[in-house]
């Protein structure tokens, strides 16, 4: 029974409403062309008759004969008229006309003078402003250049005193240097052998580089240049290092540690 049922349900599947979609088709077309064939039957008619009437042409008119020419007799010369008399015309006395003067040319009017413009009022108040403050001006003016001068006449004073005080400071410092060397020189000469400055010719210079302590020490002795006497030059070598400690500046500030000593066999 079941297997029945099966066949049926899974076999072979009529169409269902295919004589009804047929019938429906056929009544459609059957529509169509019912309404087709009326509209064609609507829209046709009888040709309409056209009545034409036929005229017989008239026969041509024979144009009518030209007139007869009429002769035009030439005509007779006639006798030529006699002259006409002269008659002798009255003169006729011509008027005097009377020559016009050519006008004379009008004087050309004279043009009026221009009313003088009338000077813009002056405003003495703003006039007196202005030279105000062009006075104030003018002063501060003069004023700024008094101080200009002043100042640079003080810094002209000021650097000529200071020029002035390097210049005595140096002269003071040249002047304590002198005559501390001096008194070095004067040592030291004492202690070179009057034996050997006799025995040099002429007046040679010797000079030497001194190292200092401030105590007065002599650290080292440089001969830099030659009296070319070399026993003058070995003794005054040896007198300088007998001659430590070296005599002291009197002002302090005035010690270096490096001197340049010059000594000649006449110095005094």
């Amino acid at each position: 029974m079941s297997q029945g049922v099966l066949g049926l349900g899974f076999g072979e599947r009529r169409q269902p409403a295919l004589g009804r979609s047929f019938v429906l088709a056929f009544l459609m077309h059957a529509v169509l062309l019912g309404v087709m064939f009326i509209g064609v039957r609507w829209q046709s008619h009888e040709p309409e008759t056209v009545n034409v009437e036929l005229w017989e042409a008239p026969a041509p008119v024979p144009p009518p004969p030209p007139p007869p020419v009429p002769k035009v007799e030439a005509p007779k010369p006639q006798p030529a008229p006699p002259p006409p008399v002269l008659k002798p015309e009255p003169k006729v006395e011509k008027p005097d006309i009377a020559i016009r003067e050519k006008p004379k040319p009008k004087p050309k009017p004279k043009p009026k003078p221009e009313p003088k413009a009338e000077p813009p009022k002056r405003d003495l108040e703003f006039e007196k402003r202005l030279r105000e403050q062009a006075t104030t001006e003018q002063r501060a003016l003069e004023e700024q250049q008094r101080v200009l001068e002043a100042q640079r006449r003080e810094r002209e004073l000021r650097e000529l005193l200071e020029r002035q005080q390097a210049a005595a400071q140096a002269a003071a410092r040249a002047s304590g240097l002198a005559t501390w060397t001096g008194k070095i020189r004067a040592k030291i000469r004492g202690n070179i052998p009057v034996s050997v400055v006799d025995e040099v010719q002429g007046n040679p210079e010797a000079i030497f580089d001194v190292t200092l302590l401030p105590t007065g020490e002599v650290l080292s002795v440089t001969r830099r240049k030659s009296s070319g006497h070399r026993g003058y030059d070995e003794a005054v070598e040896r007198a300088i290092l007998k001659s430590s400690p070296l005599p002291k500046p009197d002002d302090p500030g005035l010690f270096q540690r490096r001197l340049e000593l010059r000594f000649q066999p006449q110095d005094k």
